[in-house]
């Protein structure tokens, strides 16, 4: 029963890690899948080609004007900015603040996640202008329920009737809940603004949030919904033409109340699919309605967002890290139910380097652009200017350039991310090719104005791309081959189809049928995809990340036993001559940190080796290293010695285990507690088993009987490396060996021995492996010679090896994945003896003494996890 109850245990923190990423995924799956259901007839009436004419068709005049209001519109936002800078007296300049707002503003409409993106960048943004985190903490939550409370307000002019929605709401019975609820959002943000209760946690102490700050609030919000709806009017009423615009503006708040539902990013899907709703009852076609929907999320969400990531790639850079690295070490701040529900502020790791991560979606942004504008055919007066300056031949080779240069463009843009200097030479010389050609082909002049500049954002931060690689597996490397075929084809079926719904309509379509061809756009796709795809595999072959993790040779291991003439080892240091690991020579050679990759990690294999003094300039020398080629730096099997260095650079500890250390000056097999060993001693003497530690060189006939012994132990399993020895012959020459032989003298069993390297006060245990059919006591009796060889010897600690899990998570206070591996200790026996473990050296009678997992706060411990059993299970080969 009480084993029962401890896997329920197991399943219930399993399941409070899981809850919170199942209520995130499962609630805009939903809404979303409710709202498709109700307007999946709509969906099936688009046509895209259809679409696209539309969007063509708009005058001038009329774009200029959904630009200007559009922009206007995402303006208007700041407001917010001027309530917290106004009620928490922020020390900002007006410019300043302004862009930080369109930012934060910006990249919340398109990522969304409930407000916290805007949230989490401004508390980036402002620290620019010295505002500290947690003062910037108070501010967002002060701010963030106040989004909402002009969508409520329009809530309320629905319900009223001053802002009608015809049928939508009669034949959608959901949406009158939905309105509801968002109506009732007011009286509520009213009361919650007006308690003591939210004075006492975000008002810094001041009182009650004063009515006028609460009105201010409340028009600020009134104002933005407004000036978004009034530029979806605008859009819908250029289109559509003849459209209430009170009618509109109700359809929209709809629209917005099911999108903020969705929790979808900018709404997405749920926004847009009762729009096509609210449209049809009214009247109009699914192919005019989705040119609505495009032009809006073109001017209102994608133009301010390109102008955000522009303004984000010079704004964002070390200072957002730095920001990032002081909430790392520790500091306190205010968080509110969504910023627990989203698992802020956890998701700062991925905006702290948002400067440069805005650079490469520009540059994919630049690739999609090249593609869409090939894949749609330009206007025909702009097609027959150009073609009477250049030839028709060099147009259709302008426009064949440029579909693979947008190709090109999508692979890189992953490089330029991860801050790759050569993937940033590459790609500034597309983006003026790019620019060139895709004006030759067609005179589309604004595609070439938008690479321009984008090229030269990617100048103005040519510092930034230091890095010499990256670490990706093949796997990535796959994932991106899959992404740029997709790409292509979606190419070919949106060229293809806009061809068909453009050009039937047209008189001139034989004339462009002959450019612009269905087979045409195969063809482009083909070349330009095999384009993408020589520029990747030449990537993988030439990517220089790959001499990072080269195993140490023989001049490495030669000078390994010089370094260890003038320096101490530790426990772990035989492990060394392996040859598995790589070498870091830190300092000038004084000091060395021994490593292995694991996917995008470098794994140090204990603590650095070196006078103390030097180790923490040795890590940072060594953390700059990796850095180049975009990994990280872990520490496994960390000593509590060292623990406080590693703090300093921001690290996070896991307990592992403890490590089982005999005191030999304090071992004897006198006294009650040792009368098991004393019995299994007695017994194997008296039978005629002999005890002998051999010493290299050794005979290839004693090697041969080992290997015999060690597979007959393994029985098929695969060696584990890494922190692990195994049976190499060359790396068996490197120490002592005990043998216990049967009274034929027979090898029954052995251990290979490890010096700790520390003028002969350690010794530990390595390999330990055995015949089948032993007589049972075997391994007791032969640790109990072993120890009393070692006391023999000098040795003053001999290392019984590590116990994993052992006195993890027991204290009420332990993380929650200590607390779950302390269940597994408790439970895994089924895979691993873990109890067992620790039960069996305990009968030595050993100080127990910690090893930690020392990782950046920016690592995924579960996914760490499994990249530290990958990298100790890979198959070794001997050498």
């Amino acid at each position: 029963m009480k084993e029962k109850l401890e896997r329920y245990k197991i399943f219930r923190i399993l399941a409070s890690i899981y809850r919170i990423k199942a209520v995130r995924i499962l609630i805009p799956i939903a809404v979303i899948g409710l709202v498709y259901w109700e307007g999946k007839r709509e969906l099936r009436q688009i046509s895209i080609g259809r679409t696209f004419r539309e969007l063509r068709h708009l005058p001038v005049e009329a774009i200029v004007e959904i630009f200007a209001f559009s922009l206007f519109s995402v303006a208007v936002m700041c407001l917010y900015d001027l309530l917290i800078r106004r009620h928490f007296r922020l020390k900002v300049g007006f410019w300043s603040m302004f862009r930080y707002s369109w930012i934060a503003n910006t990249f919340n409409n398109i990522i969304g996640f409930a407000g916290l993106t805007g949230a989490g960048l401004r508390t980036l943004l402002y620290r620019n202008s010295g505002i500290s985190a947690s003062l910037m903490a108070s501010a967002v939550v002060f701010l963030s329920p106040v989004f909402a409370t002009g969508l409520s307000i329009l809530s309320w002019g629905i319900i009223a009737g001053w802002l009608p929605v015809g049928e939508l709401m009669q034949e959608h019975r959901w949406l009158v809940f939905a309105v509801w609820g968002m109506a009732l959002y007011l009286p509520f943000f009213v009361l919650m603004q007006r308690s003591s209760l939210f004075a006492k946690w975000f008002n810094r102490g001041e009182g009650r949030t004063p009515w006028t700050t609460v009105g201010v609030s409340l028009s600020a919000s009134l104002l933005e919904w407004l000036c978004a709806g009034i530029t979806f009017w605008l859009i819908a009423h250029s289109v559509l033409h003849d459209l209430s615009f009170t009618g509109i503006i109700g359809m929209y708040t709809v629209a917005a109340i099911a999108g903020i539902l969705s929790m979808a990013p900018g709404g997405i899907g749920a926004f847009d699919l009762t729009i096509l709703l609210g449209l049809e009852r009214m009247g109009f076609p699914s192919d005019r309605s989705m040119a609505v929907l495009v032009l809006f999320r073109l001017f209102y969400y994608l133009i301010p967002w390109l102008i955000g990531l522009i303004l984000s790639a010079f704004e964002l850079g070390n200072t957002a890290k730095r920001a990032v690295d002081n909430l790392d070490g520790g500091s306190e701040v205010p968080l509110n139910v969504w910023q627990r529900l989203w698992r802020w502020p956890g998701q700062f790791r991925f905006l702290s380097d948002l400067g440069v991560w805005a650079l490469g979606k520009l540059v994919l942004i630049s690739g999609l652009v090249l593609l869409i504008s090939a894949a749609t055919p330009g206007l025909l007066y702009r097609i027959k200017m150009m073609e009477e300056i250049l030839s028709m031949p060099i147009m259709r080779i302008s426009h064949l350039l440029s579909v693979m240069i947008g190709f090109m463009l999508i692979v890189l843009s992953r490089g330029i991310s991860l801050r790759i200097h050569r993937a940033y030479v590459i790609t500034g010389i597309l983006l003026l090719a790019g620019a060139i050609f895709t004006f030759a082909k067609a005179f589309d002049f604004e595609e070439a104005i938008f690479l321009l500049i984008v090229g030269l954002a990617l100048w103005m931060s040519r510092s930034r791309f230091y890095r010499k690689g990256a670490a990706l597996e093949i796997r990535s490397y796959l994932a991106w081959y899959g992404l740029s075929a997709a790409i292509a084809f979606l190419y070919f079926w949106i060229g293809s189809h806009v061809h068909h719904g453009w050009f039937k309509h047209l008189p001139t379509a034989d004339h462009i049928h002959g450019m612009f061809g269905w087979r045409r756009y195969a063809i482009t796709a083909l070349i330009g995809l095999a384009g993408a795809w020589l520029l990747l595999t030449m990537m993988i072959l030439l990517r220089p990340n790959r001499k990072v993790a080269a195993a140490a040779g023989p001049e490495d291991l030669g000078k390994l036993r010089v370094f260890l003439n003038s320096n101490k080892g530790n426990l772990l240091t035989h492990m060394l001559f392996t040859g598995d690991k790589s070498f870091f020579w830190a300092q000038e050679g004084r000091v060395l940190i021994p490593y292995a990759r694991a996917r995008d990690k470098l794994v140090v294999l204990g603590d650095p080796l070196g006078a103390l003094e030097l180790v923490p300039d040795a890590i940072a020398e060594f953390q700059q290293y990796a850095d180049q080629y975009a990994m990280a730096v872990v520490f496994y099997q960390a000593t509590p010695e060292f623990l406080p260095i590693y703090h300093e650079y921001g690290y996070r500890f896991f307990k592992l285990g403890e490590e089982a250390l005999v005191h030999l000056d304090q071992f004897t097999l006198s006294g009650k507690k040792a009368a098991d060993l004393r019995s299994v001693r007695n017994r194997f003497e008296r039978e005629g088993y002999l005890f002998e530690v051999v010493s290299p060189p050794f005979g290839d006939e004693l090697l041969k009987e080992l290997r015999i012994v060690s597979d007959d132990w393994i029985r098929g399993r695969r060696e584990k490396g890494f922190s692990l020895g195994w049976f190499d012959p060359d790396y068996l020459k490197q120490a002592p060996i005990a043998l216990l032989k049967n009274p034929a003298g027979a090898v029954l069993a052995f251990a290979t021995l490890a010096p700790g390297y520390d003028e002969g006060r350690t010794m530990s245990i390595d390999l330990m492996r055995h015949r089948n059919g032993t007589p049972n006591g075997t391994m007791d009796y032969l640790f109990i010679k072993l120890l009393e060889w070692c006391k023999e010897q000098g040795y003053g600690i001999f290392n019984l090896g590590n116990a994993p899990l052992s006195s993890v998570g027991k204290s009420k206070s332990a993380l929650r994945e200590e607390k779950l591996a302390s269940l597994v200790f408790q439970y895994g026996g089924h895979w691993y003896g873990f109890k067992g473990l620790r039960r069996y050296k305990d009968k030595f009678m050993p100080e127990w003494e910690p090893r930690f997992l020392a990782y950046p706060a920016w690592v995924s411990l579960p996914v760490l996890t499994v990249d530290l059993v990958r990298l100790v299970s890979r198959k070794v080969r001997e050498r």
